[in-house]
């Protein structure tokens, strides 16, 4: 069976979600809060999904779950992540979130959130511990909540509407690339309010995985294509759940995620930066804030967070290399105080940048060569089994002579670091990171370097190198 605990919540295919194993494990989350002291016999937890096929026959495997355990399913419909940890936060509940955020259509997942925010790694440990206690000793049953689904988006509409001033993007042409978000309906509300000209594009009825930390290139020819053809200021989007961020500018050209978590924390005043290893190595020489390093995934960034609140430092934040925006200080950088949310969140970054923008009254283009980051690219290879991944891992961190061996065709190694995958700095001062995705039969590999042709040429190689790998 494929399901998992990933970077950031249970992932597997489809068809081994669906029944008995998404209403075991959903079980054994009710299971862990009341045993926890997070809930108590009766107490609402919020049930929310994306737009896949899949999503409303999970859901209701999930809400006839929490009701067996006792608890109170809430129903709050098809909306962004954010949007529902936003209200889990509002009503003390804790909640679940059916999506698979940017993964393949035939994939779909489970996040879970205590009603204090995300569970931690050891509240995961402990869910797969007694789920494999309930493995093939379980009666599916599905259920049907109450629904509070309007007011669930409503409150989070009213945070996104008070982060910036009245009319604040007044005179920006932006497109919002649609597909199936659940942030598409939202994203137009917020910047009409905010007074942005606003064209809806790429409206899908089918499920499209947006992965916006390595954009397709078929994305990226719609994305220069609407900006031409529409005179677009920039084009906005985000994966299926909403809790990264894609933004493009004039020419329809994506910016990086990590860029415009950098452009979040400057907007935001921040005074503390949590971001993992693959975000940009630039990123400590562009903001008057410190800089922590983590390993890739919420929960990581989460941890590190809430260390720098115990060590009672103020203006905290992070984000991931894919733009997802945590904050775990309340912050009023230009309207109404904005309460922390510390979960990923798309709506922050992507009215963030825009606002810088259209504050500067200069091209997103110009904004961005602004921060005179080192170019970083990356994409990763599909279908790349995870023993393989696994396996090469190995051989590279085996020894020094084969990380050199391997990297021979490239460069010298001159520096690495192993917090997260095997990231390399070679001779010449560019950057190569192979890293084993944590949810899907992937592997990913990041690049830096001094222009975009020498990043696109060292990705190009690095991916090569990975796929002649062999175990």
């Amino acid at each position: 069976m494929s399901i998992k605990f990933g970077t950031s919540g249970l992932r597997g295919l489809s068809a081994d979600l669906i029944g008995e194993p998404s209403y075991r494990y959903t079980k054994a989350f009710c299971h862990h809060l009341q045993k926890a002291g997070h809930a108590s016999k009766g107490d609402a937890v919020l049930v929310g999904q994306d737009y896949r096929d899949s999503s409303p026959a999970i859901a209701a495997n999930a809400m006839g779950a929490i009701a067996a355990a006792g608890l109170t399913p809430i129903d709050c419909g098809a909306l962004p992540t954010p949007a529902l940890a936003f209200y889990g936060l509002k009503r003390k509940a804790a909640s679940v979130m059916i999506t698979g955020s940017h993964i393949p259509a035939d994939r779909n997942g489970i996040k879970f959130y205590l009603p204090a925010g995300e569970i931690s790694k050891e509240d995961e440990e402990a869910i797969s511990r007694f789920a494999e206690t309930l493995s093939g000793d379980v009666t599916v049953t599905t259920a049907k909540g109450e629904d509070e689904s309007s007011e669930a988006l409503a409150h989070f509409g009213v945070r996104c509407t008070d982060i910036l001033p009245d009319d604040a993007l007044s005179g920006m042409k932006i497109g919002v690339y649609q597909h199936s978000t659940v942030a598409r309906d939202l994203f137009i509300a917020v910047l009409e309010h905010y007074g942005a000209d606003v064209t809806p594009l790429g409206f899908s009825e089918t499920f499209v995985p947006v992965d916006t930390e390595a954009v397709s290139s078929e994305t990226v020819t719609l994305l220069k294509g609407w900006a031409k053809e529409h005179g677009l200021d920039a084009i906005i989007s985000a994966d299926g759940d909403a809790d990264r961020p894609l933004v493009a500018d004039e020419t329809g050209t994506p910016l990086r995620g990590d860029l415009v978590g950098l452009m979040t924390a400057n907007f935001l005043g921040a005074r503390v930066v949590v971001t993992p290893v693959t975000s940009n190595s630039g990123i400590e020489k562009n903001g008057d804030f410190e800089v922590i390093r983590t390993r890739v995934g919420s929960p990581y960034v989460i941890a590190a967070m809430s260390e720098a609140l115990s060590a009672d430092k103020d203006g905290v934040m992070g984000f991931e290399a894919n733009g997802g925006l945590l904050t775990a200080s309340p912050f009023r950088p230009a309207g109404e105080t904005i309460a922390a949310l510390p979960t990923r969140d798309c709506f922050l970054p992507v009215l963030s940048a825009l606002y810088l923008a259209a504050k500067d009254k200069r091209p997103m283009s110009e904004l961005a060569r602004a921060y005179s980051l080192p170019v970083a690219d990356a994409d990763r290879i599909k279908d790349f089994a995870q023993e393989r991944s696994a396996a090469l891992m190995d051989y590279l961190r085996n020894s020094d002579d084969n990380l050199e061996s391997f990297l021979a065709p490239i460069g010298k190694p001159a520096a690495k670091s192993d917090i997260d995958g095997l990231r390399v700095t070679l001779e010449d001062g560019r950057i190569i990171h192979f890293r084993p995705s944590g949810n899907a039969p992937e592997m990913r590999c990041y690049v830096e370097a001094e222009t975009a042709e020498a990043a696109g040429a060292l990705l190009r190689e690095g991916l090569a190198l990975i796929e002649g790998f062999s175990a």
